[in-house]
């Protein structure tokens, strides 16, 4: 541990004298919605603190890299990777500011799902599943992302130090990613599809374009299942501080859960990993049951996720800790 601590706090030989992956990961992301600011900036509701929130991330990111030029440290260098993983709160909300003025998509995906599966598999999951047990079990799943996502790069900063970089890198990029698709491809979910169109049509099979609803509503369903329940409420409560009608194509909840899993796998530590399962497994049929996605974002979500997985840790494979 004494070991540990200075090891930390010990002035580097070879300081990154650049920005490091996950900073530039970043930029690229600020460089795209930059973009996507200016080509849509009449239409957007406060054009003016989105371009001022991104002048503020991009200060205190040069702030944090000259604090480590002034004392190059692993300690610094890890801050750094920690704030940017700590801003992807801002920048979830952030991709309805930008798709909201786009045209809402999602009477093509319920449709989509509809000649699939012949139903609504967001509605008849809970409907035929609806005991207190199972629904407290899938409510535990979903509220466990956060914990998985913060569990990983810490696990790898205390036990696999050399790779913790490249682990942030992989996982922060992966979001910035699935952020970049949300902005082009505005679909809501369920929750918020159905809420608006009323349960009876989506239970028939009727799915009328909402065009620009989205625009001004941000109402959604109560999730189903157990109401007294402790996760219910937990899932709830995150669903109020928070969520917003985007993100729903493809879902990000299993895609950036199957890369937590994998980057579990990739250390070798079959224990963590078969601890891990269980609340992975879960978490995806949650997506779902909740009414948050549609079954095919889950699907997608799993193959976009060990899509990105691949390329960035393949990208990344020089980089050290």
């Amino acid at each position: 541990m004494n070991y540990f601590i200075s090891d930390f706090f010990t002035r580097e030989k070879k300081p990154v004298r650049g920005l490091l992956p996950i900073e530039w990961a970043m930029f690229l992301y600020m460089g795209f919605t930059f973009l996507m600011i200016l080509l849509t900036y009449t239409k957007l509701v406060n054009p003016q603190s989105m371009l001022i929130g991104r002048v503020q991330i991009a200060i205190i990111t040069v702030a944090l890299w000259g604090v480590y030029r002034l004392l190059p440290c692993r300690f610094i260098k890890v801050i750094r990777s920690f704030v940017q993983m700590g801003l992807l709160v801002w920048w979830y909300p952030d991709t309805y500011e930008l798709n909201r003025v786009l045209p809402n998509l999602d009477h093509l995906f319920a449709t989509w799902e509809q000649q699939l599966f012949g139903m609504q598999p967001a509605l008849a999951f809970a409907q035929h599943f609806s005991s207190p047990i199972i629904s407290e079990l899938m409510d535990m799943g979903y509220a466990s992302y956060y914990p998985m996502v913060a569990a990983v790069p810490l696990f790898y900063l205390f036990f696999h130090r050399k790779e913790f970089q490249r682990s942030a890198f992989v996982l922060t990029a992966s979001f910035f990613l699935f952020y970049a698709i949300y902005v082009l491809l505005p679909v809501v979910g369920p929750t918020f599809y159905f809420k608006a169109i009323g349960l009876e049509q989506a239970a028939q099979g009727v799915f009328p374009p909402m065009y620009d609803y989205f625009n001004f509503h941000q109402d959604c369903l109560p999730s189903p299942g157990y109401h007294e329940g402790f996760f219910y409420h937990l899932v709830e409560d995150a669903k109020a501080a928070g969520e917003r009608p985007t993100a729903a194509f493809p879902s990000s909840h299993v895609g950036i859960s199957t890369i937590c899993l994998l980057l579990i796998g990739h250390t070798k530590n079959k224990m963590l990993l078969y601890i891990m399962l269980p609340f992975y497994l879960f978490l995806c049929m949650a997506t779902v049951y909740i009414q948050a996605h549609y079954a095919i974002d889950a699907f997608a979500g799993l193959i976009t996720g060990v899509m990105f997985y691949y390329f960035l840790m393949y990208i990344s494979r020089n980089m050290k800790g």
